[in-house]
């Protein structure tokens, strides 16, 4: 069944994008609730393997129903571009316990026998301690699953940001929305979400707001019922090879002409990323990254923008036909 949100002319200036670490972490841990998502997140479920042993995720999974209701209140749309994930996980310590009760109740209500079990009577009898113990967790989770991988998955979620916004600007609102993912269609100021039960939602001046996600895929969330304004989680671009090792040194030719390490980046930039996390993939001082991308970019082979509090690099069409050329030759 279709999900509906209609857009009034103030909802089209007031659609935008942001970044969410928390999101990311709850999503994470979803992925390690819901076996018949794992086939597509092994790498990383290899890698987080021990990390995730350590963690008690049980008060967690009597609030991720397959199919169903979250509670909302445990990741509130994020309130700017780039929160921390410190000012998200304290937005959600300070959540109105009545809130936080509604919202247990109806998410504890779509597992049966959920609501009855000694926990989720635990939750609703006291829904102050259940925000605190939930807080911890995730907590937790970020630190043992995601903060090890953040200026990683932090620069593929923001360069589709980027891409995205590239789009708006050369095709507007429609363009942009299409491409986000095959289950949106834009008509008569209203956007439907297919695989959705039956919903209609007037967005009433607050826009929509477009969130990235490592941990989607396949799958676009529309989600958050009033008090929270309306969002769209979608798949990130670039995350197929989020987890894949960093490729195999490259050609002869052009590591003759750059060096190793100014070649390696140049042919792995697939995608805008930062000094912070070319760093972090290739194994390099941040200093050495930085002095190589500046050659990089004198030479033409590089550009750079700043997003946010981050300068992005990206390859120039010259820098590209260098990397794909390369690529045909080793092939």
């Amino acid at each position: 069944m279709p999900f509906h949100l209609h857009f009034g002319a103030d909802d089209l200036l007031r659609c935008r994008f942001a970044v969410s670490p928390l999101w990311e972490t709850q999503e994470a841990v979803r992925i390690l609730l819901q076996p018949h998502r794992h086939s597509y997140y092994l790498p990383w479920l290899r890698r987080v393997r021990a990390a995730a042993a350590r963690l008690d995720l049980a008060p967690l999974r009597l609030l991720t129903p397959r199919r169903g209701y979250a509670p909302d209140f445990l990741c509130p749309p994020p309130a700017g571009p780039l929160a921390s994930f410190e000012d998200e996980l304290a937005r959600v310590r300070a959540t109105d316990p009545g809130l936080a009760r509604a919202e247990l109740a109806r998410s504890l209500a779509e597992t049966p026998g959920a609501g009855e079990s000694a926990r989720g009577r635990a939750m609703l009898a006291d829904p102050a301690a259940a925000v605190t113990e939930l807080t911890g967790l995730l907590e937790r989770a970020w630190r043992e699953l995601l903060l090890p991988e953040w200026p990683r998955l932090r620069s593929v979620l923001e360069a589709d940001v980027a891409f995205r916004t590239r789009q708006l600007a050369d095709g507007g609102l429609e363009r942009l929305l299409a491409g986000l993912h095959p289950s949106l269609s834009w008509a008569d100021g209203t956007l439907t979400v297919d695989h959705r039960a039956d919903h209609e939602r007037t967005l009433d001046g607050e826009g929509v707001l477009l969130v990235p996600s490592a941990f989607t895929w396949p799958k676009m969330i529309a989600g958050f019922d009033p008090p929270w304004q309306a969002t769209l989680v979608y798949p990130a671009r670039g995350i197929g090879a989020l987890w894949s090792a960093p490729r195999p040194p490259s050609p002869d030719a052009l590591v003759r002409l750059l060096g190793t390490n100014r070649a390696a980046l140049l042919t792995g930039l697939d995608e805008p990323a930062s000094t912070t996390a070319l760093a972090h993939r290739h194994g390099l001082a941040l200093s050495s990254v930085s002095a190589h991308l500046s050659v990089l970019r004198d030479a033409g082979l590089l550009t750079s923008r700043r997003h946010g509090r981050q300068v992005l690099y990206e390859r120039t069409r010259l820098g590209g036909d260098l990397a794909r050329s390369e690529g045909q030759e080793e092939r």
